[in-house]
């Protein structure tokens, strides 16, 4: 926070009005099932994006980017797609639609560095998109509540940046609280917040070292495949609006009229929407270990129907079971990234030894091992 502020001064020959920690997040179960309508069950985790921002008097946007020893100025006060400063996008789609809503602010100078690891499936962009739309609700006191500061960052990386994510990411980062995971139906975005505090069991992350570019990966083509199961089902049930609407059952029924790969995905899905409701039942009841081979079968869905993990997440699931955990999966959009993995607290340091040593001797790669705590979401700083 120390060096934030003095990179601040440094930069803009005063001090920043406002410092603000962004959390990255973590999902305990139920990936890809945000953007069909299902439920997820994510937290806020005790890494972040850090930022230090000040109001700006002729409406043009400076952005600092610390740990990419990036800077950008906006030429005025519209925001524009950027084709050299890609990582500006996440900032300056915040504020396209914001204007879009008809919010009344001005310019802003901000500084961000952060602990989120880039390309981990922890979510840094949605912790850069929820802390840049607190900040100028802060700063210019819009008045807007916590959910419409996550709708508005959905719709930056939606509609500017171009991913189609669900709201799950920024949901976490914003409304997350210290050792707890949320159940957020993403229909309706009623939610309900279950304890985590059990200090028997840990959650550990073991990066792959896969970086993933999800806008380019098969990430949309996996939510057009679902649609297009919903629009093939609906023939069945017009009550269907989404996979959310769908039973294993009635899923079964209709397997040979879904095409190529669709059944799968569609599969997958649905039984994904069901586990995250037997996970908040274990939650409840003190299971861990019912948990954690919720979390195993969660791992092969995403391998096996939905096609979205690689051989060294793979693997690393592999192992981790051969060492004893509760419970293991790959985490996040796919493609690379973090593998989740449940144990005993007891466990944890002979786990990562055992884990770093194996991942070394495969893959002739240093294996980066990230124990994560359950955090509140954004906030002020003081």
């Amino acid at each position: 926070m120390n060096r934030l502020k003095k990179e601040f001064e440094a930069r803009f020959s005063a001090p920043p009005e406002l410092l603000v920690r962004a959390p990255g997040r973590i999902n305990l179960i139920g990936e890809h099932t945000d953007y069909n309508d299902g439920f997820v069950l994510p937290a806020a985790i005790d890494k972040a994006i850090w930022f230090a921002a000040s109001r700006r008097s002729d409406g043009r946007f400076a952005f600092a980017a610390l740990d990419l020893g990036k800077f950008f100025i906006s030429e005025n006060a519209t925001p524009v797609l950027q084709q050299n400063h890609i990582w500006a996008n996440y900032l300056l789609g915040v504020v396209s639609e914001a204007r879009k809503d008809g919010l009344a602010f001005g310019g802003l100078n901000l500084v961000f560095t952060g602990d989120v690891p880039l390309g981990a499936g922890l979510s840094s962009s949605a912790a850069i998109e929820s802390g840049m739309m607190f900040i100028l609700n802060e700063l210019y006191e819009l008045g807007l509540s916590k959910m419409d500061i996550v709708k508005l960052a959905q719709r930056g990386e939606n509609n500017f940046v171009g991913m189609k994510c669900g709201v799950m990411d920024m949901f976490a980062s914003v409304m997350g609280r210290e050792n707890q995971v949320v159940r957020l139906d993403c229909r309706s975005l009623e939610f309900e917040y279950f304890p985590f505090q059990s200090d028997a069991f840990s959650l550990v992350l073991c990066d792959s070292g896969v970086k993933h570019q999800l806008v380019d990966s098969e990430y949309n083509t996996r939510r057009e495949e679902c649609e297009a199961g919903v629009s093939i089902l609906k023939k069945y049930d017009p009550g269907i609006a989404s996979l959310r609407d769908v039973s294993p059952a009635f899923l079964k029924k209709h397997a040979s009229e879904l095409p190529g790969k669709i059944f799968q995905r569609c599969k997958y899905v649905v039984e994904e929407i069901h586990r995250v409701e037997q996970a908040c039942a274990a939650l409840q009841n003190g299971d861990f270990e019912t948990l954690g081979k919720l979390m195993f079968e969660t791992h092969r869905g995403l391998d096996l129907e939905y096609e979205v993990s690689v051989p060294e997440t793979n693997f690393l699931v592999e192992e981790a079971r051969k060492n004893g955990v509760l419970g293991s999966r790959m985490m996040g959009g796919g493609f690379g990234g973090c593998t989740i993995n449940l144990l005993k607290t007891n466990d944890v340091e002979v786990f990562s030894e055992k884990m770093r040593e194996a991942y070394r001797r495969h893959f002739g790669l240093d294996l980066k091992i990230y124990p994560v705590r359950l955090a509140d979401g954004v906030s002020v700083q003081k």
